[in-house]
């Protein structure tokens, strides 16, 4: 049901560059605490899971995948978007959201130093 377009600057080709900043110590403590606490609910999960699968996807897509209420999708992807786990595009008369794949290898650094 997800519509990809071939092209969007919501999600630009990822470039990889080492995160250097350390997984253990007071601040990556917070910023685990404020990535974790986007992901505890299972709606998040899925949108997560969606656009790591699909890549650049609008928010009318997601809301048909996932079988939620438009405006409890735009809550979910708000605070997605807050915790720097996904990017949000305004794209015509639709916004598409990607996952920002820095953030997502920062959470799983930060998850794998526990």
């Amino acid at each position: 049901m997800i519509n990809q377009p071939t092209e969007n600057p919501c999600c630009p080709p990822t470039v990889y560059t080492p995160d250097l900043r350390p997984v253990e110590g007071e601040d990556a403590e917070g910023e685990l605490v404020d990535l974790a606490k986007a992901v505890t609910h299972p709606a998040r999960v899925r949108i997560l899971r969606i656009l790591s699968d699909a890549g650049a996807t609008a928010c009318g897509d997601l809301v048909a995948d996932l079988s939620l209420a438009q405006s409890t999708v735009s809550q979910h992807l708000k605070i997605l978007r807050k915790a720097g786990l996904v990017r949000g595009e305004v794209d015509g008369p639709r916004r598409s959201y990607c996952i920002d794949p820095r953030a997502m290898r920062r959470l799983r650094a930060l998850v794998g130093a526990l």
